[in-house]
């Protein structure tokens, strides 16, 4: 079984109008576009009267070689989520007001495949190559990782100042 290593957890919380959809789009395109497979384990949307809120669950995950893999999970939150129109300039724009909150956790996968887990010296052996042959290397993906849930961190919070203004 792959080893997980819980590298970064942040959040990113916003509070006023945004688009969901674009913001639902721009984080996803942003992943493809960093060379992540996303997979949506969850998606669920209760509405009570005007509002709703919704949850989703993003799974991210790039591949880095046979034996490493990073993980960066996403999981929304967003309450009171309702539809608006904003007059900008004249014109009519379809937006939405609520909260929204984006947890995002950044694991690093040792052995994502399962081949040193065949038998107890292949396990054995495992630990041995991660302690002592590929430590600098953990270490160099570990950095990596924690730039990039920063970096997504980032961006999504530019994102959402941006929507803000509009």
């Amino acid at each position: 079984m792959a080893e997980k290593d819980k590298i970064i957890e942040q959040k990113v919380k916003y509070n006023g109008l945004f688009d969901f959809k674009e913001t639902y789009q721009f984080l996803y395109r942003y992943l493809i576009d960093e060379h992540y497979d996303v997979e949506e384990q969850k998606y669920i949307e209760e509405v009570s009267g005007d509002s709703k809120k919704v949850e989703i669950t993003w799974v991210a995950t790039k591949k880095i070689s046979d034996y490493f893999k990073n993980e960066i999970k996403f999981a929304w939150r967003i309450i009171g989520m309702k539809s608006v129109e904003v007059d900008k300039g004249g014109q009519k724009l379809k937006m939405n007001t609520g909260t929204i909150e984006v947890k995002i956790t950044g694991n690093l996968i040792k052995d994502w495949e399962g081949t040193w887990e065949n038998n107890p010296t292949m396990k054995f052996l495992r630990g041995v190559y991660d302690k002592y042959i590929v430590e600098g290397r953990i270490k160099k993906y570990e950095t990596k990782l924690f730039s990039e849930v920063n970096d997504v961190s980032e961006q999504l919070k530019a994102f959402f100042s941006v929507e803000g203004m509009k």
